[in-house]
């Protein structure tokens, strides 16, 4: 068996032992609406720790246990890891697991985190998966890739070695300064996939990661594609979001049949306080083991709408919706703040 098929990269739908939270605190960007983001983050932390096990990082451990007791999660589920850290972003500073084909054993892989292209600060949060890999809370192999960048949020995988992402991120001169032929290569050798599917088009106003994939379109059982619609409403994005429908639909699978496509609302522009929008979309969910959880923006008809097309994809999972309007006042969503961990397959 050649290196490339001894792993693969499962799904996020793969059954999973637990979720990584990073916790906000008030020495990270957070502090000036610390309160707020607070009560989001014991909201995500309690629909997770009620349905599967959740992995709290924080450099403040027992304030972030009285906090989620007080805040009613199940604390049973819950293990709360201290070590310093910048931001809450866990989705693109925490491993990308891989899995054995033949023992069925993760492997975790550890990518440079460089704060989405050295914007912000970010040494503390690249130096998380060591620190917890250390610890003894996981269980499996270590793999240093960190003298490459890649961020979480900027990769999605079907389980059966198709990778979906972006151009504007993985081929920005900020990450690795490769030609895309090149990085497309070193995709499929270290994260173990056949093929890669390139969106180029879909950025959405007011996000800094580059435009990552989580933002717009996401792989969903049975060569599904959820993804975020355009709205004629919405001059602003209209364009850019159709031209990349236009690329899903020229799409096909590994068999050569185009994919089911599913499309999102795009929520109505929400603006912060100086003026400036923000990214929201419906396209940042976590897939759980029994759940879909999904970011909601005080839309009832847009938030009804994308729970209505997350259940068309899992209709076997819970759809679940947790207010995420103080993540995107720093540019994020609910799938940004955390990262699964997936089971081992001989479990």
């Amino acid at each position: 068996m050649s290196k490339q098929q001894e792993l693969y990269f499962p799904a996020e739908w793969h059954k999973q032992n637990f979720v990584q939270l990073t916790w906000p605190h008030c020495n990270s960007d957070w502090n000036y609406m610390l309160e707020e983001v607070t009560d989001c983050f014991i909201e995500i932390a309690k629909a997770i720790s009620q349905r599967q096990k959740l992995l709290v990082i924080t450099p403040q451990k027992k304030w972030v246990e009285l906090l989620l007791k007080n805040g009613g999660a199940t604390m049973e589920n819950i293990i709360v890891f201290s070590c310093l850290t910048n931001d809450t972003w866990a989705r693109d500073h925490g491993f990308i697991t891989l899995l054995g084909k033949k023992d069925g054993k993760p492997r975790y892989v550890d990518f440079c985190f460089n704060g989405w292209g050295k914007k912000y600060e970010a040494g503390h949060d690249n130096a998380i998966n060591k620190h917890l890999y250390a610890s003894g809370i996981l269980k499996g192999e270590y793999i240093d890739e960190n003298i490459w960048v890649l961020e979480g949020g900027s990769v999605e995988s079907d389980g059966k070695g198709t990778l979906l992402t972006t151009s504007h991120c993985l081929l920005a001169p900020n990450r690795n300064s490769m030609m895309k032929r090149n990085l497309e290569s070193l995709l499929r050798d270290k994260l173990h996939c056949d093929r890669v599917l390139w969106l180029d088009h879909g950025n959405l106003v007011g996000d800094d990661t580059d435009g990552h994939i989580d933002t717009i379109a996401r792989f969903a059982p049975n060569d599904t594609i959820i993804y975020m619609a355009a709205d004629k409403d919405d001059p602003e994005q209209y364009n850019d979001l159709s031209l990349m429908e236009g690329q899903l639909q020229e799409f096909r699978t590994a068999s050569g049949l185009p994919y089911r496509l599913l499309a999102l609302p795009s929520p109505r522009p929400i603006y912060d306080e100086e003026g400036l929008r923000l990214p929201a979309t419906y396209a940042n969910f976590l897939i759980m083991n029994d759940a879909v959880l999904y970011p909601t923006y005080a839309q009832p008809d847009n938030d009804a709408k994308a729970a209505e097309v997350l259940k068309k994809a899992f209709p076997d999972k819970e759809i679940v919706g947790v207010d995420c309007r103080p993540l995107i006042k720093q540019h994020g969503s609910l799938h940004c703040v955390t990262m699964q961990y997936p089971s081992p397959d001989n479990i």
